[in-house]
């Protein structure tokens, strides 16, 4: 891949200045973040691939893997309000998205007043998501989609930019509440965070059990990434490529005969990813042009994004279980194939 490749027709002067404003500011952003997370350079990515696609990422990893250090950190990065709330059996609706209560004005009149939950911010980090009951996982959802809450009938906007970012623990599933497919379907990536490597683990003891306590500075502005997120929807895209997305997502649809679906994958899953995986795959593809200063969607990028948006909108059959396969492992094979057409 070129390292400085022309600037697409495609894209006014402007917007050629913002496509190096990005890519530098996401250097900065790296950088800065690597002072107290080790690692992890991929899920930084797909983060904030999400984050100026306007998405939402679910984080998936075992526990100690500084999923919820590394959402905090990169919230003092962007200069964004940070609120962050613990998923428990126990959480109501009304604890994430507000509600009223009686107040006495000073002429002693009373009247009801709105107080908003924690999901009134820029950044909002859902730890342990599948902690809470459904009633509750519910509330959360027309805030990812609509970006605003309903309140004893009342809506209000949610501030904007708006991006939820959930963690997950795969394992301890006793007393936890899966989410629903809905809910699954309106986080744009699925993260998956692994464990580090030996050298990084090492680095990580002897950084973490110091008194040192690393101050991170704001290198993203809440104006920046609002226009950088308005210059992802303008990076052109190929059509082709577009096709190659809608392709791609169709053959996870074994059911439909005119899927294309793989023979060997016909077993294997019982239900496909819909059209918004379409959606989030060109919307993450522009993203990551963009991140990589890029002026135009390469083939690469689809390919990149294609797990994180398609693994957890498919859902794998007994056989596949049994064979020891997970989503992750069939995107990754279907993948490995398109590669090759």
């Amino acid at each position: 891949m070129p390292s400085d490749p022309a600037p697409s027709k495609d894209l006014n002067d402007d917007d050629v200045a913002i496509v190096a404003d990005l890519k530098s500011s996401y250097a900065q952003l790296k950088e800065e973040l690597a002072k107290v997370i080790v690692g992890q350079e991929e899920v930084i990515e797909q983060i904030a691939i999400c984050l100026f696609a306007r998405g939402h990422s679910l984080l998936m990893g075992v526990p100690g893997l500084a999923k919820t250090l590394l959402i905090s950190r990169l919230a003092e990065t962007l200069s964004l309000d940070f609120n962050r709330i613990q998923f428990t059996p126990d959480l109501m609706p009304m604890d994430i998205t507000g509600t009223e209560i009686i107040q006495q004005t000073s002429d002693g009149a009373r009247e009801f007043q709105f107080i908003k939950g924690p999901v009134f911010a820029n950044i909002v980090l859902a730890d342990e998501i599948n902690r809470a009951p459904s009633k509750t996982q519910a509330a959360m959802l027309e805030a990812m989609q609509e970006q605003r809450v309903t309140v004893v009938g009342k809506s209000m906007d949610l501030p904007a930019p708006f991006f939820v970012l959930a963690t997950q623990n795969p394992v301890e599933q006793e007393g936890t509440y899966p989410l629903p497919e809905a809910q699954l379907d309106r986080f744009m990536f699925l993260v998956n965070v692994s464990y580090p490597g030996r050298n990084e683990e090492v680095d990580i003891a002897l950084r973490t059990t110091t008194e040192a306590h690393e101050r991170l500075k704001a290198i993203i502005s809440e104006e920046e990434v609002r226009k950088f997120q308005a210059l992802v929807r303008r990076m052109p895209i190929p059509k082709h490529l577009v096709e190659f997305a809608v392709d791609l997502t169709r053959k996870t649809r074994v059911s439909e005969e005119d899927s294309g679906a793989p023979d060997w994958m016909k077993p294997l899953v019982s239900w496909g990813a819909g059209p918004r995986a379409v959606q989030y795959l060109t919307l993450g593809a522009k993203s990551r042009a963009a991140l990589h200063g890029n002026y135009m969607v390469r083939m690469e990028d689809i390919l990149a994004v294609a797990e994180p948006v398609l693994a957890h909108r498919i859902m794998t059959t007994f056989n596949a279980q049994s064979q020891g396969l997970s989503a992750n492992d069939i995107i990754r094979k279907l993948v490995e194939e398109s590669k090759s057409v």
